[in-house]
């Protein structure tokens, strides 16, 4: 069994306790519980503890780009309430920490990634004193549906340059964490044209995935600029069984020629007519009413940098 211990410091309180947080596999993915003990053990005098928690950690950019990167929890749990440890006692604690579905993936093909770092904190409440323990180092894995994105757009010449967090929720969105995780990439080839940036944003929930499309050109030069901003929808049933390639491509294309006829007075923007890896148009698999289809329809969805509606239709801008 792998096991990754941290302690809150011997002594905690002024009451000799100690503490240490083991996990019996750091790795996990979103929606999974991630499995491990906390162990109290007292020293020479009784040890009245409020409560016990854990809370996820990470790193983020906040809204205000001048701003520093800070230390932000996101998700907590409790493990235990008020309990009184006795001298010289000792008492381990089991405990299954809900992964949240929209946890940022810190992982990619095995291979931790070095921008993005995610921990697991233990908290003890001793009388009103909080004594907060070192990070546990986690490592979370894409969903399926996630990869399946990731690896697709690996196959039509995207390459990733780097994935942070933003400390701050996506307008129009319905989103369960305080942040969200932006994935840049340098732009395959076939698409440069229209774009010179694309950053990709996943939010997740038990039905299905909900895909981002951050489109951006830029000509530094000429001092043109043009953002616009596609949202998709898709299903996790059925994941395996999608010719994901066709699948994002379409909603590349969609996307670029939506931005390419919002920026239709600029000469270098021109719509994409064709493309050596789509048969079909986006797949449209969510059925009505699920949780995934607010508009009461089904297909895709979009909406602008500001105040998107997550309504039906493809809209962006």
């Amino acid at each position: 069994m792998r096991v990754r211990l941290t302690g809150v410091s011997p002594g905690a309180g002024g009451t000799g306790l100690t503490v240490q947080t083991a996990l019996a596999n750091p790795s996990t993915r979103p929606g999974l519980r991630l499995p491990g003990r906390v162990n109290l053990v007292a020293g020479s005098v009784d040890v009245p503890v409020l409560h016990v928690r854990l809370g996820l950690l990470s790193t983020a950019e906040p809204d205000d780009p001048e701003a520093p990167r800070r230390l932000v929890q996101f998700h907590q749990a409790q493990v235990t309430g008020a309990l009184v440890l006795r001298a010289g006692r000792a008492r381990s604690i089991p405990f299954e920490f809900p992964v949240p579905w929209e946890t940022p993936v810190t992982t990619l093909g095995g291979v931790p990634l070095l921008s993005l770092r995610m921990g697991l904190r233990t908290e003890v409440a001793i009388e009103a004193t909080l004594d907060q323990g070192a990070l546990v180092p986690i490592f979370v894995h894409p969903l399926p549906t996630q990869q399946h994105v990731l690896a697709a757009l690996d196959t039509l010449g995207f390459t990733v340059r780097q994935s942070g967090l933003v400390d701050g929720r996506l307008p129009g969105v319905a989103q369960t964490l305080p942040l969200h995780q932006r994935w840049g990439f340098w732009v395959g080839p076939l698409y440069a044209g229209p774009i010179t940036e694309l950053e990709v944003i996943f939010v997740a929930n038990s039905a299905g995935l909900e895909v981002i499309l951050w489109c951006d050109r830029r000509l530094a030069l000429a001092g043109i600029t043009h953002t616009s901003i596609s949202r998709f929808r898709i299903w996790h049933v059925g994941a395996d069984q999608r010719d994901w390639v066709s699948t994002v491509d379409g909603w590349l294309r969609e996307a670029i020629n939506r931005h390419a006829a919002a920026a239709a007075h600029a000469d270098w923007s021109a719509p994409i007519t064709e493309s050596a890896h789509v048969s079909r148009p986006p797949d449209h698999p969510v059925p009505p009413g699920s949780d995934l289809d607010t508009s009461g329809g089904t297909g895709s969805s979009g909406g602008g940098a500001a105040g998107g509606s997550g309504g039906g239709g493809s809209d962006g801008t």
